[in-house]
C-alpha cells in the first residue's frame, strides 16, 4: 500500500479544507493554530443552534469530548448525525474515557449514534471502549495496548481505529500499521493529542480513505515533533516550534517515516 503524505499536504494547503472541531476549552487555540500552519482551516463550533449548518459546510467533523457537559453533547449528536447525511467525515477523540462512567458513556453514545470514520486515543481510553479492565488517570493512560484492541475496535464500530502511545498502531479491521515516529516532549505539553486529532482530520478532509489518512496524520505531526524537540527541550518553546514545523513540512520530510503496514 502506498501512502501519498506529501500530495494529500498539497491537496490541504490548495483547497483550505473547513475543519469543523467540536474540542475541549483546553486546547482550542493551539488546534487552530496548527491546523492553520498545516494549511487547512478550523473554526470551533459547539452552539446547538449552529452546529448542524457550519457541518453542512465542512469538510469534516473533528469531536473532542475532552470538557463535557449536556449541551455539548446534544451538539456533537445533533453535529454528528447531519455529518452522516451529508456524508462528512468524522473523528472522534473520547477523551478520558474509562476515567469516569459520564465519559466513558458519552463515547459510547456517540459511536452507537453518529457513523465514526476515525476513532482516535490513548491507550487507556481504547481498552477502555473496547471494554478491557485498565486504569486512567485524568485523561493520561497509565497502560499500553497494542494492535489486538485497535482491531477489535475497529471491527466493532466498523471504522478506523488509531491508538497513540510510544508507538501508534492503526486498524481498519482489515489492515494494520505500526508508526514509531514522535517525541518523548509530546507528553510535556497540553493537548498533543487533540492537536494530532487537528492533523488527522485535515487529512481525512482530503483523502477518503480513513486508513491511510490517520496514517498521513501521524506521520505527519509526529516528524514535526521530532523536528521541533531537535531545536528545544522546553516545553513552551517545544509548542512555538512545533507549530513552526507542521508549517515546513515537505517532500523530503516524509522520507523519515517509520510506518510498518500489514
Amino acid at each position: 500500500m502506498t501512502i501519498n503524505y506529501y500530495a494529500d499536504l498539497l491537496k490541504i494547503r490548495d483547497a483550505r479544507p473547513l475543519v469543523h472541531h467540536i474540542t475541549n476549552y483546553v486546547v482550542m487555540n493551539v488546534s487552530a493554530n496548527i491546523t492553520i500552519s498545516l494549511g487547512a482551516s478550523p473554526v470551533m463550533a459547539h452552539a446547538l443552534p449552529e452546529v448542524e449548518d457550519m457541518v453542512s459546510i465542512a469538510s469534516v467533523l473533528y469531536i473532542n469530548i475532552g470538557t463535557l457537559s449536556d449541551p455539548w453533547i446534544d451538539s456533537m449528536l445533533a453535529a454528528g448525525k447531519m455529518a452522516n447525511k451529508k456524508h462528512v467525515p468524522v473523528l472522534l477523540d473520547p477523551v478520558g474515557a474509562g476515567a469516569t462512567k459520564y465519559r466513558t458513556e458519552t463515547a459510547k453514545k456517540i459511536l452507537k449514534e453518529i457513523k465514526v470514520d476515525v476513532l482516535k486515543g490513548n491507550a487507556g481510553e481504547m481498552q477502555s471502549l473496547a471494554g478491557e479492565k485498565v486504569k486512567v488517570k485524568g485523561v493520561d493512560s497509565t497502560t499500553s495496548a497494542g494492535p489486538d484492541t485497535a482491531e477489535a475496535l475497529a471491527k466493532e464500530y466498523g471504522l478506523t481505529a488509531v491508538i497513540t502511545g510510544r508507538e501508534d498502531y492503526v486498524s481498519n479491521g482489515r489492515q494494520s500499521a505500526q508508526v514509531k515516529n514522535g517525541t518523548e516532549m509530546f507528553s510535556r505539553i497540553t493537548g498533543a493529542g487533540c492537536m494530532l486529532g487537528s492533523i488527522i482530520a485535515s487529512f481525512m478532509a482530503v483523502n477518503n480513505d480513513s486508513f491511510s489518512s490517520a496514517i498521513e496524520g501521524l506521520v505527519s505531526f509526529e516528524l514535526a515533533g521530532e523536528k521541533a524537540a531537535a531545536r528545544t527541550k522546553l516545553p513552551g518553546s517545544f509548542m512555538t516550534a512545533l507549530i513552526d514545523e507542521i508549517s515546513l513540512l515537505n517532500q523530503d520530510s516524509y522520507k523519515l517515516a517509520d510506518v510498518m503496514i500489514q
